[in-house]
């Protein structure tokens, strides 16, 4: 008995490292709250101010808010002299930020009516909200967290992306149900970047909040300034606190007990004039593997300007086919809900790819229903729920809301890791969804009673990896299908910097596999499976965004006040500006 149990656990550890070779593993975030400090002292009264208000803030937190106010407005009067001025900037933005400390730690509500506090120089200020510029927002349904209180690090979240500027940058995370946010591709709980200001009209002070991803400018004391952003603390939040990449593997074995997460998810609410760029993972992975990507698109002001940031989640154990039916149903109750969008660009990565290939393919009529079953789908017999089904998967359009297509490291023609032991066992782990156990039999019985040569007869239900292996049915036939001439298409590879290509392989998917003729573009970058994870695949997917963009092709320019800006990587911090 010891010994089958040694050889199960053996077994076990096959099938974790088998499936790792597949796919990869999702490291954390973690996020740590941090008091942050002010930085040289220069004696300015505006850091006077700040420094009385942070010896109340424990123990007379209203009056302390009085302090900070005062701070924000004494370093506000300074902007106008000179709004190069670091110094009253740094001020303006430290004051601001403690305010919201102080408002989230005792609980106060300045947002429904006019919050009364205490000057520390005697007198009464009251603070309020200024009229919302997107009447979604309504900053009491969130939890407003000063950016400057979170340390973050993790393999997934370096560098910290902020851009300098005014303003106190906020994680904004939705803690209760919001009536004026009732999208449906929205997640629970929304983690925003929103940078909040602060204008005096005497003692009165309205606070104003600005999505960072839309507006890069702001006006302060009739000056128009850059506006302050930090782009990686809701990213690192949000992942610190959902863990949304436990449940990858599990979405592979059982992918039934997870088919409510197959939908599109807005990264921040929808902008009717940005293009959606729809990330779509690989197999036994989910969004969080996107967001070293969507941290690195955040840093370029043109990409902030453009495009907005979606992703397709999905249980990866389902077959490829019932996975592109998941994606093209999500698409058209996308079309439903915002009829007018712009045409989608979609990134897949490994098994996402060929997904995003289907988006573009068309099945030329029912092809591929006579491929599996040798007859029409009139001719054929099968149940109406089982016919429905099948029709559905199989015979299909090129989607016309789709504009481009990005693959990285996608198996257009499988892998043999798919194929071989190792991919067989996992394929042996993964539990058939219920409407296949259901359906299944009549789908095969169906398949097998056709005499006409040349027909793929089926021997079981297929689950993603078995769509993954250069053998598959599916896969053979899926190369000789037809492209939409309207969706251009690029393709990003792995050599693992070995520059042997066309004999490369990025250790689980060879070139001959990830290469597809007619692409646009196709780049060789030095990296194993992960090229979507890469320094080099990220900037060639940055590169195609601006150069799209460049070409008119998607939408509005820059105006014309925006700075140019310079993104720079600190290494030894961790962090970007811009």
């Amino acid at each position: 008995m010891r010994a089958e149990a040694v050889r199960r656990s053996k077994t076990s550890i096959l099938a974790i490292v088998a499936l790792a070779a597949l796919a990869g593993c999702a490291p954390l975030a973690e996020v740590r709250d941090v008091n942050p400090t002010l930085g040289a002292q220069y004696g300015s009264h505006a850091e006077q101010a700040i420094a009385a208000g942070q010896k109340l803030q424990q123990t007379e937190p209203e009056k302390a808010l009085g302090c900070y106010l005062r701070g924000v407005e004494l370093a506000t009067a300074e902007l106008p002299k000179n709004a190069k001025d670091s110094l009253a900037v740094n001020d303006y933005n430290f004051a601001l930020s403690r305010v919201f400390s102080v408002i989230r730690d005792a609980h106060l509500n300045p947002w429904t009516h006019p919050l009364q506090v205490p000057g520390c120089d005697g007198g009464t200020y009251s603070v309020i909200q200024h009229p919302a510029r997107d009447s979604r927002w309504r900053p009491q349904d969130y939890d407003l967290i000063p950016a400057d209180n979170l340390d973050v690090r993790g393999k997934f979240i370096g560098p910290r992306v902020i851009r300098d500027g005014i303003g106190a940058p906020l994680v904004a995370v939705r803690t209760t149900y919001a009536p004026t946010l009732r999208q449906p591709f929205l997640p629970p709980r929304l983690y925003l970047s929103v940078t909040a200001v602060a204008r005096f009209t005497g003692r009165h002070c309205e606070i104003e909040f600005i999505n960072a991803l839309s507006s890069e400018t702001v006006s302060v004391a009739g000056r128009t300034l850059p506006s302050a952003g930090d782009f990686t603390a809701p990213l690192a939040l949000g992942l610190s606190r959902e863990h949304p990449e436990k449940i990858g593997l599990p979405a592979l074995l059982n992918p039934d007990e997870f088919a409510d997460k197959a939908r599109i998810i807005q990264v921040q609410p929808y902008e009717r004039e940005k293009i959606p760029v729809l990330f779509v993972h690989g197999l036994q992975e989910t969004p969080v593997s996107w967001i070293p990507m969507v941290n690195a698109l955040s840093a370029d002001p043109v990409i902030r300007h453009h495009y907005q940031a979606w992703v397709f989640s999905y249980p990866s154990g389902y077959p490829i086919q019932y996975s592109a039916l998941l994606l093209r149903r999500e698409l058209d109750a996308l079309n439903r809900s915002f009829p007018n969008h712009r045409r989608i660009i979609l990134v897949g990565h490994s098994m996402g790819g060929i997904l995003c290939r289907l988006m573009i393919t068309d099945s030329d009529g029912d092809r591929l229903w006579r491929y599996f079953f040798g007859k029409t789908p009139a001719q054929t017999r099968l149940s109406p729920e089982s016919k429905a089904l099948v029709k559905e998967a199989l015979i299909f359009k090129p989607r016309r809301e789709v504009a481009r297509v990005i693959f990285i490291a996608t198996p257009h023609r499988g892998s043999e890791i798919a194929q071989g032991p190792i991919g067989r066992f996992a394929s042996s782990l993964i539990h058939k969804p219920m409407q296949f156990v259901r359906l299944g039999p009549e789908i095969m019985q169906a398949s097998v009673a056709q005499e006409e040569p040349g027909v793929f007869k089926l021997k079981r239900i297929p689950n993603s990896i078995d769509t993954l292996a250069p053998n598959d049915a599916f896969v053979q036939v899926m190369n000789t299908l037809p492209l939409a001439k309207s969706a251009p298409y690029h393709s990003i590879i792995g050599d693992r910097g070995r520059g042997d290509t066309p004999n490369s392989s990025d250790g689980v998917v060879p070139y001959w596999s990830s290469h597809l003729q007619g692409a646009e573009s196709e780049k060789i970058v030095p990296s194993n499976h992960g090229a979507h994870q890469s320094q080099p695949g990220i900037a060639e997917v940055i590169r195609i965004l601006r150069e799209r963009s460049a070409s008119g092709g998607s939408g509005k320019r820059p105006r014309s006040g925006l700075r140019r800006i310079e993104i720079r990587y600190d290494s030894s911090s961790g962090s970007s500006t811009n």
